[in-house]
């Protein structure tokens, strides 16, 4: 008897509990929730020559972004491998795939993991991880065009269907389909419940169509679907804090920061990306934080970073930046460039783009804010390359337009604010910037919101 899966994709091999313990996991890939891997290592233990389990359980580890899961990737892959002869044809361009990540080329694994949905275009698995690659790599038309590709081929009688649209309206979201976006994130809505993926492409259009009460509301009122209380929901209430801002509410972003973003143990990269994130943008408006840099840089310090996910890499750099740590600024610095001088394929996106952007956030940080203008100005026309979403990358043309009021570029200043209003007039943050930038105002760096400013 053939074996497929709930969407009708081959399976190689597996038993009934096997099975239905990956569809579980899949699921809690997609936004159901609960814990993939307590569901993935109850399929394998069902069945241990299961090739798409372990398939999965690589796909779960490439998801993490983190280097300290490589040793597990490898030994995952290799397990993979020594069943390729029972695979099938799709579970073995997974494995594949699973081990181009593992060699680092990310982007050739991406590029596999989407030539997998041509021949199967309803693999949830191998949609998650490209989607995944995608964002990844900063190919923000393939976060659109990759689920589009597939969606002919899905409709409501297929599993995952509300999931797959929420990825879709992420991407339309990300390419400046806003309308499309919301239209499409609240069908998904209504087809998958819970959805997080859905509420946050809407909470990404709101972010940029510059609707901050109407977030607001939004996340409020979708928080059951979101907030596990386990630490999982830190990017959701970082879009809350962004909200908050948008308006100039700082004690309301900084009151969720201490809440529900702060440093703790056990953070994930991606959260402590979104702790530095914030901070940073708090950073530039002069508000004092007290001890908040020296905690978050401390949980960054004690994190191998190897250039593995330089997106990562350079929230830490800002976190060293912010704590005033020069020997951790350095040591992220080194990491970057030994990575830039290498030959591997990730190399060069290193040297064209990440390590300029570190160098600036450095320059920054000591207060060489011509070297920042320079380096971010440089990147700026290509900074979808570093990954991310446009409402993270725009933490770096906050901090040029502050470059450029300290140093004394005001003409510079004045347009990119500009280029702000035109975009979000609504947003009282942008105004406000805007004034600055009109009247060559700057804040002293570390001081308190509202600080005596200097003309520029």
């Amino acid at each position: 008897m053939k074996l497929l899966d709930a969407c009708g994709v081959p399976l190689s091999g597996g038993n009934g509990a096997s099975i239905a313990h990956y569809e579980t996991a899949i699921g809690m890939l997609l936004g159901r929730p609960g814990d993939p891997d307590a569901a993935i290592a109850a399929a394998l233990s069902e069945d241990p020559r299961f090739v798409m389990g372990r398939c999965l359980r690589a796909a779960v580890l490439i998801l993490s972004a983190d280097e300290a899961m490589e040793p597990a990737l490898r030994e995952c892959v290799a397990a993979a491998e020594e069943l390729a002869g029972q695979a099938n044809d799709r579970e073995r361009r997974h494995i594949a795939a699973a081990r181009a990540w593992l060699e680092r080329d990310f982007a050739r694994a991406t590029r596999m993991y989407g030539e997998v949905l041509i021949d199967y275009p309803r693999d949830r698995l191998a949609l998650r991880v490209a989607h995944f690659g995608d964002f990844f790599l900063g190919q923000q038309s393939m976060l659109r065009d990759r689920v589009a590709q597939v969606l002919p081929y899905w409709d409501e009688s297929v599993p995952g269907y509300g999931y797959v649209l929420g990825m879709y309206a992420f991407g339309l979201e990300e390419t400046a389909h806003y309308a499309r976006a919301e239209d499409t994130a609240r069908r998904a809505l209504e087809l998958a419940y819970p959805n997080p993926g859905a509420i946050h492409a809407i909470a990404h259009v709101m972010e940029m169509q510059g609707r901050q009460r109407e977030g607001i509301a939004w996340l409020e009122e979708t928080a059951a679907q979101w907030d596990r209380g386990d630490g999982s929901a830190t990017h959701f209430w970082w879009h809350l804090a962004l909200f908050h801002l948008d308006l100039n509410e700082v004690s309301s972003a900084l009151h969720i920061y201490d809440a529900h973003i702060g440093a703790r143990p056990g953070m994930s990269l991606s959260s402590l990306a979104d702790a530095s994130a914030l901070l940073w943008r708090l950073h530039l408006r002069g508000v004092s934080l007290g001890g908040r840099w020296c905690e978050l840089a401390g949980q960054w310090a004690a994190r191998r970073l190897a250039a593995y996910c330089p997106f990562h890499d350079l929230h830490a750099v800002a976190a060293f930046v912010g704590a005033g740590d020069s020997v951790h600024v350095e040591r992220s610095l080194g990491v970057l460039r030994h990575r830039a001088a290498g030959d591997d394929p990730g190399a060069r996106r290193v040297r064209d783009i990440w390590l300029p952007v570190a160098k600036a956030l450095a320059a920054f940080g000591n207060g060489d804010y011509g070297a920042a203008v320079e380096g971010l100005g440089e990147i700026r026309l290509i900074d979808h390359g570093i990954g991310g979403s446009h409402a993270q990358r725009d933490a770096l043309n906050l901090t040029l337009i502050e470059a450029a009021l300290r140093h004394r570029e005001v003409r510079l200043a004045r347009a990119l604010a500009a280029e702000r209003m035109a975009l979000k007039p609504s947003s009282a943050f942008n105004r406000a910037l805007a004034r600055r930038a009109q009247a060559g105002l700057v804040f002293a760096a570390r001081g308190p919101l509202g600080a005596t400013a200097s003309r520029a």
